[in-house]
C-alpha cells in the first residue's frame, strides 16, 4: 500500500508544475486536483469521476494510472463493488474478443469476394475475344492486370497509421507487421513529445510501455484507446483491438 495523495504531490513537485498548470493540461478543475492530493475523495462527484481523475492525473505525471486506480479500489471500494468491477472488465474483454473475431471473419469474406470477382472478370474478358471466319484482323496480345487487381484489393484494407507521443515520452517496445510473431518494423524506440512514426500496413501489432501517452491516428482519424499499464494491441483500418 502507498499514500495516493502524497505520492501525487511529490511527483508534481518533481515535475516542477503547479496546480493551475496541471488544470490546463488535464482539463480537471484545480479544486479536484487538490482534493486528490489531500485524499479528500468526498469532495469529488463520485467513484467514476475519482478513478478517471486519478488515472488522468497520475499518467500526466508519468505514473502508472492503473496502479493508482487499483489502490483506490483496495482502500475505498467495498469488496462487492470490486467484484462488480472485475466482472465488468471480464465481460468487456469477452465482447472485444468477439468483435475482433467478427472483424476477422468479415475481412476474410471480403477478400474471398474480391478474389471471386477478379476471377469472373478475367474469365469474361478472355471469352469475349472470338475469331470471325473470313475476317482478317491484327492479332494483339492483351495483358490482364490480375496482379494489379489483387494489389488493389489488398490496398483497400491498408491502414495509414501515425503514432504520436503526447504529454511525455512514449516507449515503443516493439511494432510488428500483422501479429506478435510478424516481421519487426520498430523495436526499443522512444518518442519525444510531438514526435511521430508513420506506417502503412493492413494490420499493425504494437507493444508499448506507455499507452496513455500514445496518440494513434488511423487514416487521418484519431482513435481513442484506454491507457494504463504497458500493453499490446492491434491496429487496422477498422480501429484498435486488444492483442489476442
Amino acid at each position: 500500500m502507498f499514500e495516493i495523495g502524497s505520492s501525487l504531490r511529490e511527483a508534481r513537485v518533481r515535475k516542477g508544475v503547479e496546480i493551475p498548470e496541471v488544470e490546463t493540461a488535464t482539463k480537471i478543475r484545480g479544486k479536484y486536483l487538490q482534493a486528490l492530493e489531500d485524499e479528500q475523495f468526498d469532495v469529488l462527484p463520485g467513484d467514476t469521476y475519482i478513478k478517471g481523475f486519478l488515472r488522468t492525473y497520475s499518467e500526466y505525471l508519468g505514473l502508472d494510472g492503473q496502479l493508482y486506480v487499483d489502490e483506490y479500489n483496495t482502500r475505498y471500494v467495498t469488496p462487492d463493488e470490486v467484484q462488480t468491477i472485475r466482472a465488468r472488465r471480464t465481460a468487456q474483454a469477452r465482447r472485444q474478443r468477439r468483435v475482433q473475431g467478427g472483424v476477422l471473419v468479415a475481412v476474410l469474406l471480403g477478400i474471398a469476394l474480391v478474389t471471386a470477382l477478379v476471377i469472373v472478370a478475367w474469365t469474361a474478358g478472355n471469352s469475349s475475344k472470338q475469331d470471325v471466319p473470313g475476317l482478317s484482323t491484327p492479332t494483339t496480345t492483351q495483358h490482364h492486370p490480375r496482379g494489379q487487381a489483387h494489389r488493389s484489393a489488398a490496398n483497400s484494407n491498408v491502414a495509414h497509421v501515425t503514432l504520436r507521443a503526447i504529454g511525455t515520452n512514449v516507449y515503443l517496445i516493439a511494432v510488428r507487421r500483422g501479429s506478435p510473431t510478424g516481421p519487426i518494423l520498430l523495436q526499443g524506440t522512444e518518442l519525444a513529445p510531438g514526435q511521430t512514426k508513420n506506417f502503412k500496413q493492413q494490420r499493425l501489432w504494437i507493444n508499448t510501455g506507455t499507452p496513455a501517452n500514445l496518440q494513434v491516428v488511423v487514416n487521418g482519424r484519431w482513435i481513442r484507446y484506454p491507457g494504463g499499464k504497458p500493453q499490446a494491441f492491434v491496429v487496422t483500418k477498422r480501429g484498435i483491438f486488444p492483442s489476442a
